[in-house]
């Protein structure tokens, strides 16, 4: 089935472990830091659901199914799946990281190479099929863990002081395993249904209890989830703050307290091998981050489209200095959008007959990520000026009988309202000045890891067997002179 939006929300009203300031969250749907979060993920929900907009297919079973689930086996379904996933992108301008599609397009990989997962025992192939389907068939929002806590990084998970700070087996039963200890960074856990446990970062020998994957329930019992600081509560409004009181997803501190996994629900038990094999031995690493590039292709575009409004408003649009900016940012946008079209025309189909962008393309942009995100909003910020600092304090002030008619007078442009001016750049703050916009900076930054590792993917995946080529056929042309 597709879920309507209702559904989505009425599916997280249970018992799930939520902590922020201090207490408890008893409804995560009502409570002001994530019910905004929780209404945009609902629309998008009601988005896929309605047909008009060309977002399910028919699975091999016969059932209909969330295109984000889709395995995709050529060139055409991958262009199906951009399509579709733009949209879900559109309707959250790119500021939504951890969208219900992120996590589907991993399983879907899971699923079309569950050989991969068989090298650890047949059950464990057959638990990603059964568990993919259900997921699929009950349109379920699965976020992901697999980063383990900022403890010491110079140690392995099993050379830390104490033993389960990452997550690990603490005792094995007949019928599943009980887990414990902590995970990091669970971006959208707290109004999703299942989290996928496991460990991108590379586990050593002896980390063998660590080297996990496995799937719960957002409420399962001893799971808890310390959420960081809201951006969206305590906001006046969402004309203050655009963004901020839309899209903050919350990213959260996970907490296994002796956490029972039934057999059925584990992927990868004690290998460390198969650990990392499940995200490069499938196309899950790259589908993932084409979900990812989507995404910041359309953040690009939104914020490429506040950066002209914002000079068309002040006038300084005609100036060629702002001018030379703008093309600055439009060539950014095009080169990333132009690079995931390119990964996508030049896909590769693997032995199993799966589809998977080309990670030359792919991954030379992900690698320039941490460069890209800053230099877009420095430029943002020096097109916005003292713009984005004089505006009133609230919305209040606009409609305060002492108050509106200076800022009427005195905030406004030859072209635009008053009202119409404050709004866009309370939202050029929203982007480059305010918590929300200072945490996706951050996100950005990482997205993928340090910087060296993201740029690792690209060492490893542009293929330099042709550069190679061209340069030893040159150089054979000719010698020492006779």
């Amino acid at each position: 089935m597709v879920r309507t939006g209702a559904e989505y929300i009425a599916s997280l009203k249970d018992n799930r472990c939520i902590y922020i300031n201090g207490e408890r969250v008893s409804d995560i749907t009502t409570h002001p830091a994530f019910s905004g979060i929780v209404k945009t993920f609902a629309s998008l929900y009601d988005m896929a659901a309605d047909e008009a907009n060309g977002m399910t297919y028919l699975t091999e079973d016969g059932t209909k199914a969330n295109i984000a689930y889709k395995i995709p086996r050529s060139r055409e379904d991958l262009a199906e799946r951009r399509i579709a996933l733009t949209k879900w992108a559109e309707a959250t301008n790119g500021f939504a990281g951890r969208s219900p599609d992120h996590v589907a397009s991993f399983l879907a990989s899971f699923a079309g190479h569950p050989e991969v997962f068989e090298r650890g025992g047949e059950r464990f192939a057959q638990n990603v099929l059964d568990y993919y389907k259900m997921a699929r068939d009950q349109d379920l929002f699965v976020t992901y863990v697999i980063i383990p806590p900022q403890i010491d990084r110079s140690k392995a998970a099993h050379e830390q002081e104490e033993k389960y700070l990452p997550v690990g087996v603490y005792e094995d039963r007949p019928d599943g395993i009980v887990v414990r200890g902590s995970q990091m960074l669970g971006t959208s856990s707290a109004v999703s249904n299942h989290l996928f446990v496991s460990c991108i970062t590379p586990l050593r020998p002896g980390d063998e209890d660590y080297a996990l994957s496995f799937v719960v329930p957002i409420d399962a019992p001893g799971l808890k989830f310390y959420a960081r600081p809201s951006f969206a509560q305590d906001k006046p409004s969402s004309f203050d703050y655009p963004l901020s009181t839309r899209y903050d997803e919350s990213d959260a501190l996970v907490v296994f307290e002796d956490v029972f996994i039934p057999w059925e629900q584990i992927f990868v038990y004690k290998n460390i091998e198969l650990t990392r094999a499940q995200f490069h031995e499938t196309p899950a690493h790259i589908l993932g981050n084409t979900q990812a590039q989507i995404r910041f292709v359309t953040k690009l575009k939104f914020l490429l489209g506040v950066a002209r409004k914002m000079t068309e408003m002040n006038g300084t649009d005609k100036f060629p200095q702002v001018q030379e900016k703008l093309g600055e940012l439009a060539s950014i946008a095009a080169q990333v959008e132009g690079s995931l079209y390119a990964s996508e025309y030049n896909c590769l189909i693997d032995h199993k007959g799966i589809a998977k962008p080309h990670p030359r393309f792919l991954y030379g942009v992900v690698g320039m990520q941490d460069a890209i995100y800053p230099r877009i909003i420095s430029i943002i910020r020096e097109l916005a000026g003292g713009g984005v600092l004089q505006v009133p304090s609230s919305y209040k002030e606009m409609i305060n009988p002492e108050t509106k008619d200076d800022i009427r007078k005195y905030i406004r442009s030859s072209n635009a309202s008053t009202e119409e001016k404050v709004k866009l750049f309370k939202l050029a703050w929203d982007i480059v000045g305010s918590e929300f916009g200072g945490r996706h900076q951050q996100y950005e930054l990482f997205y993928n890891g340090a910087p060296f590792v993201v740029r690792g993917y690209a060492f490893r995946n542009y293929g330099y067997e042709e550069p190679l080529k061209l340069v030893n056929r040159f150089l054979d042309s000719y010698g020492l002179p006779e």
